[in-house]
Formats: C-alpha cells, sequence, structure tokens
C-alpha cells in the first residue's frame, strides 16, 4: 500500500467481510436519507392541510356544505378531512335510521372516527421504525466490521517473521476503523430524524385526538337541540 493511500484505496483494500459491512451501511444511509427527505415533506404537507382545513371546519359554515364538497374526491382524503369525512358520514348514516337513540348515533361515529385515526396514525409512523433501527444498530454493525479487520489483520501479522511495527499494523486498522466511520456516519442523521419526525407524530396525533373530541362534541349538541 502506498504512503499516500486515499480513503478510496483503505476500502477497496478492505477484506470481503469488511467490504459487505461497508456496502450495507452505505446502502441503509441511502435509504434513511431517502425516507428522511420523503417523512419531512410528508409531515410538512400534513401539518398544513391540517392548519388549513381547521381554518375551514371552524370558519361558520355549514358542515353539510363542507361534507359534499369533500365527497367528490373520498380518495384524496387523508389527515383531519379524512376523519371528519368518516365521522359525518356516519352520523348522517346513522340518523337516516330509526329508532337510533343518539347515544347509539355518538358510538357509531366514534367507532367510525376510531377506525380512520387508525388509519391515519399508520401513515404517520411509516418508515420511522427502519430510521430508528438504523441510528441503533449502525454503529454495531460498523463496530463487527471494525473488529473483524482489525483481527484480520492482526492474523495476517503473525504469519510473518520480522518484527511487528507501526507502519505495518497501521494500515490495516486505517481500513478497518473505516466501517465504524461509516456505522456512525449512518446513524447520525437517522437518530436525528426519528427524533425529530417523533415529535411530529405527537404534535400531529394530539391535533387529530383533540379534532375528534371537539367535533363530537359538537354533533352531540346537534342531536340534543
Amino acid at each position: 500500500m502506498s504512503d499516500n493511500a486515499s480513503l478510496l484505496t483503505f476500502i477497496l483494500d478492505a477484506g470481503p467481510l469488511v467490504k459487505f459491512v461497508m456496502m450495507l451501511l452505505v446502502l441503509a444511509s441511502i435509504v434513511s436519507w431517502a425516507f428522511i427527505i420523503q417523512r419531512a415533506a410528508f409531515f410538512r404537507n400534513t401539518r398544513r392541510q391540517a392548519d388549513h382545513f381547521e381554518d375551514q371546519f371552524w370558519s361558520g359554515g355549514d358542515l353539510n356544505e363542507l361534507f359534499e364538497k369533500l365527497k367528490r374526491h373520498p380518495q384524496e382524503l387523508s389527515g383531519l378531512q379524512g376523519l371528519f369525512f368518516a365521522g359525518f358520514e356516519a352520523f348522517l348514516r346513522m340518523r337516516q335510521k330509526t329508532n337510533v337513540s343518539p347515544q347509539a348515533i355518538m358510538d357509531g361515529v366514534q367507532r367510525a372516527m376510531r377506525i380512520a385515526d387508525a388509519r391515519e396514525q399508520d401513515k404517520l409512523e411509516r418508515h420511522l421504525p427502519f430510521l430508528a433501527t438504523v441510528g441503533s444498530t449502525s454503529p454495531y454493525v460498523g463496530l463487527f466490521g471494525t473488529v473483524w479487520g482489525i483481527m484480520t489483520s492482526f492474523q495476517a501479522l503473525a504469519g510473518q517473521s520480522q518484527q511487528a511495527t507501526i507502519a505495518m499494523v497501521a494500515p490495516g486498522i486505517s481500513e478497518a476503523l473505516i466501517a465504524t466511520a461509516m456505522g456512525l456516519f449512518a446513524a447520525i442523521p437517522a437518530v436525528i430524524a426519528y427524533n425529530r419526525f417523533s415529535s411530529d407524530f405527537e404534535r400531529i396525533s394530539n391535533t387529530y385526538n383533540t379534532f375528534q373530541e371537539e367535533f363530537v362534541a359538537l354533533l352531540s349538541r346537534q342531536i340534543s337541540h
């Protein structure tokens, strides 16, 4: 190995298992960044849509008109729109039935909104477990590559009859330590993104829960009048 060895040279000169670990970490990093970009755009759009819909909902307009407007494109509904549509659709359907108590109507509304909320929660949590896994396991995967690379270097050194020097050991150790650096490179963005998206998830989830409580209270007042 030359004295002016580059990072790429260290990677190419690494052992097969260490190369596999490096490739695995690079792949995990690429996928993580793809999910980070996608989730960042998703949460940003979700917050924007939630704010816009709340402005519409609390503007004092007719809920029937809002429902009919959303009914034109039911497959495109998500977030608060999906919760409102599911709850109000159940409300209208239950009110058309005869001999149905107000409590039964509200139970049907809450059940429909819980189902819609579960679907929205799944959308919010999508890809977050992967980021958590990459953030927690990548350093250990990189450390495994480092340990294996160092073991291989010392085994190769033990087979030589000449006396060991730093110059002989350093290249092998440098190759091995790259795996640890790659593990940290994959883990750190994933951990930061996971913590950020978890906070966004909690904030949006609380918005959904608050809306459901207020919407159910509003429909209850309509039935009682």
